[in-house]
């Protein structure tokens, strides 16, 4: 069996189910607004600005949700869930929509490995027919959530999930594809035979050009605005400091 593994955060969806959610239940009232002030709001002005990283803003946006998610019930937790996905939902790149629709045809299992919430990740794979899933688990205790979760954020724990998909369905790796676009994609992508990273953090770039096997396989996809297209994984990085230098070559 042939399986393609996708990223949802930045890959499939524009931007971050979890930052949507956190952002509805501050509108809905169920988490002070100070909790995003004191706590997220720098982070994410830095990362707005390009004065800072995505995964340092993503990281603290953790934290934070971790926290505040305490004082929600699952009642409440899940009117603000289906509110994210009714409203923003079809958010998504065209390419990787595409793509899941071109998999889908040719009778391959689509799979969505996410570090944003299972509650959210599983009516995101419900919606583009996704055949299984795993997110990050919030773990609650009858009416609340306790603020315990069994992450699916980071590189180690998405090969333990794409491990279990292996054997759940007999999947063959090498003929096999990922998508993601940050180092927690990374191991997801060394497994398959067809990785496709589409708009790549710096970090994930970095490290597939230390990789010769991995720079040997993979494909690099950028889409900006109405244009979708692919790099060569020689493509050269440069830091604002020597955009003037680039330009003299």
């Amino acid at each position: 069996m042939k399986a393609a593994f996708f990223d949802i955060d930045g890959t499939i969806y524009r931007d971050s189910l979890l930052t949507e959610h956190f952002k509805r239940l501050i509108k809905y009232e169920l988490i002070d607004p100070r909790q995003w002030e004191n706590k997220v709001k720098d982070l994410y002005t830095q990362w707005d600005m390009r004065e800072g990283g995505y995964d340092a803003y993503l990281l603290g946006l953790v934290d934070t949700y971790v926290e505040v998610i305490q004082n929600i019930t699952v009642e409440q937790n899940e009117f603000v869930a289906n509110q994210v996905i009714d409203v923003k939902a079809g958010r998504v790149y065209k390419y990787t929509r595409d793509r899941i629709k071109w998999h889908k045809a040719q009778g391959h299992k689509v799979i969505f490995i996410s570090g944003s919430p299972e509650f959210l990740v599983s009516k995101m794979a419900e919606k583009y027919g996704a055949d299984d899933y795993c997110g990050t688990i919030y773990h609650y205790d009858g009416e609340r959530f306790t603020g315990e979760t069994t992450p699916m954020w980071d590189s180690v724990s998405k090969q333990k999930a794409i491990d279990k998909f292996v054997e759940k369905y007999n999947i063959d790796l090498d003929e096999s594809y990922a998508y993601g676009d940050t180092n927690g994609d990374l191991t997801m992508m060394k497994s398959v035979g067809h990785p496709i990273t589409i708009n790549p953090a710096k970090g994930l770039l970095e490290n597939i050009q230390k990789n010769e096997r991995l720079k040997g396989k993979i494909q690099i996809v950028v889409e900006r605005k109405d244009v979708i297209y692919k790099l060569s994984s020689d493509v050269d990085i440069y830091e604002c400091s020597f955009i003037e230098e680039w330009e003299e070559e």
